[in-house]
């Protein structure tokens, strides 16, 4: 069986989420009316033809060729080159750039629809704009005009690319320990010397440069993260009249082999007196090097969203069309889509994939709004809660394949491999928990916490007065696993800044994630509830919402206690 690369975008849940789910049009309240939730749908049925006719018939290819490392260069599968100017073209990459950086600003609700659809149609592919993207933030936020004339115009043109240099062979997460050394030279530049890896789309064939930032160390800096700067390195240097000049001394060492995303080159790269520009204040290294990874992180949420929806797409179609034994209660002649279980797995990948679009959804909405304290609060549970789960989704989707779904030949099982990295990249499950345990909650007691109870318990209230059994369910459950998280809150926070709260970091961003998730799906009920009269997809939503009130919700409650236990000595 040959792998299926057709891509449905899931452009009625967008508009459902766009215009009614959250009660009113979320793209006229970010534009203050110029755009409103029927432009964006427009826009993103526009972006999944394209992602469907030129991105996704690459996936396989660029699975199975991947990139490779000749004569020092990195070139990319036949077809991707073709695929990277097309986007450029069609103007996705200046739409989705900050207007204060020179782009179109799209709002972040519909940024999350467009990230999901360029990862589910080729994630590797997706992955050199989540990091262009994330550079156009970084030095947006802390370039001097220069600096934003020469590169930063070119990454929002798409004519550049951008990667981000953080880790070393002996600097991992301890971004302290960075030894690449940044030193001053008399006509204001500075040499860079250091070898990082594991740099995503650090060498490629598509566009004619290059921009690395690069987190370097600088003479006589204090140790330690405080001790890091951040510099612009360019593959090709710069003239001063904007063309491209000499080879910069930045060499590509080698590509790594790895699990999965083999179209997305990730490179070592050794800097030898390399050519650098400052990027903000010396020794502010870190804090522009966040607003990058903040960036890529919520990109991650929109990733695994779109890796999963695709593997769910596959795992559909294959068990529509699947003939096997005899279906229980089901004439002769029905799909395995029928059997009970195969059916639980469908419904479990369905439900949990609307509640991380939802969520996508509701984050964009809330840095629209500017409500920072909450919108980064929900960062690394985005980040953490959707990636783990898009690793269960995707084996679910191989579950329902049963033997062909762990044979390459039907593409299913790139999905699991393509999705196992982004637990582990751009900070792990357990580095968000830490973040979210230690500087959201503990930190402010709870406070951001509770503000997000508050807000699922009146929607807990709307669903009580919708008079539905749905509803009714959807209620109860989410009252209880308010409940339940409100008191798992109060244990972390009575346990304070010890080992017994880091412990129990990453069950208690993944109870938030679930929780989270079922306040999506009880908007979803109270607005189909509100409909005049029934809708074509009505009962799907409620039908998902059911479940995963009943399959995953209760999973909140096993968090909780699990949370309450801290540390087991």
């Amino acid at each position: 069986m040959a792998a299926e690369t057709a891509y449905t975008p899931p452009v009625d849940d967008y508009a459902f989420l766009y215009g009614e789910a959250f009660g009113l049009d979320l793209p006229a309240r970010a534009t203050g009316g110029e755009l409103t939730a029927a432009d964006a749908t427009e826009i993103i049925a526009a972006a999944g033809e394209f992602a469907g006719s030129v991105l996704a018939p690459l996936e396989t290819v660029g699975d199975r060729v991947g990139a490779r490392l000749q004569n020092g260069d990195v070139h990319l599968p036949d077809g991707f080159a073709d695929a990277y100017r097309a986007f450029v073209e069609a103007g996705w990459i200046t739409a989705e750039a900050p207007a204060s950086a020179g782009g179109d600003g799209l709002p972040g609700v519909v940024r999350a629809g467009l990230g999901e659809i360029w990862n589910a149609s080729n994630a590797a592919f997706a992955l050199c704009w989540l990091l262009t993207a994330g550079q156009i933030h970084a030095l947006d936020a802390a370039a001097s005009d220069e600096l934003r004339e020469t590169y930063l115009s070119k990454l929002v043109s798409g004519r550049w690319t951008g990667t981000m240099n953080l880790t070393e062979p002996d600097a991992g997460t301890d971004l302290g320990a960075i030894r690449t050394m940044a030193t001053p030279r008399p006509d204001g530049t500075w040499s860079v010397r250091g070898q990082k890896i594991f740099i995503t789309w650090g060498d490629h064939d598509l566009a004619e440069n290059i921009v690395h930032l690069v987190l370097a160390r600088t003479p006589d800096a204090p140790a330690g993260a405080k001790g890091l700067s951040l510099f612009v390195v360019p593959r090709i240097l710069v003239n001063d009249d904007g063309s491209l000049g000499d080879r910069n001394a930045v060499t590509t060492v080698a590509i790594e082999h790895k699990l999965g995303i083999h179209g997305s080159p990730t490179c070592v790269l050794a800097y030898e007196d390399a050519t650098g520009y400052l990027v903000g204040e010396v020794g502010g290294g870190l804090s522009g090097m966040f607003v990058m990874m903040n960036s890529a992180r919520t990109g991650m949420g929109f990733q695994a969203t779109g890796i999963a929806d695709r593997a769910y797409q596959q795992a559909a179609a294959y068990a529509a069309s699947r003939l096997q034994g005899a279906v229980l209660d089901r004439p002769a002649g029905t799909p395995i889509a029928e059997h009970p279980d195969v059916r639980r797995l469908l419904l479990s990948m369905r439900s949990r994939i609307f509640a991380m679009r939802a969520l996508g959804v509701c984050v964009g909405d809330l840095f629209d709004r500017d409500e920072t304290a909450l919108a980064e609060f929900f960062v690394p549970i985005l980040k953490g809660w959707t990636t783990e789960d898009a690793v269960t989704v995707t084996s679910e989707a191989i579950q329902v394949h049963g033997g062909m779904g762990f044979i390459e030949e039907t593409g299913v099982a790139q999905h699991y491999r393509d999705a196992r990295i982004m637990p582990i990249y751009e900070g792990t499950t357990a580095i968000q928990a830490n973040d979210l345990v230690g500087r959201k909650v503990i930190r402010d007691r709870g406070a951001t916490a509770e503000q997000l109870f508050g807000r699922i318990e009146r929607t807990v209230a709307d669903l009580r007065a919708a008079g539905h059994p749905v509803a009714d369910r959807q209620a109860e459950r989410l009252a209880r696993a308010v409940e339940a998280s409100r008191r798992a809150t109060g244990r972390l926070i009575g346990f304070g800044a010890t080992r017994d709260a880091y412990a129990v970091g990453v069950p208690y961003l993944m109870m938030l994630g679930t929780l989270a998730g079922g306040w999506m799906h009880g908007l979803a009920v109270a607005a189909v509830l509100a409909h005049d009269t029934a809708q074509a997809t009505d009962a799907a939503r409620l039908t998902d919402a059911d479940f995963y009130g009943a399959h995953h919700l209760p999973r909140v409650h096993m968090l909780a206690e699990t949370v309450a236990a801290g540390e087991i000595a």
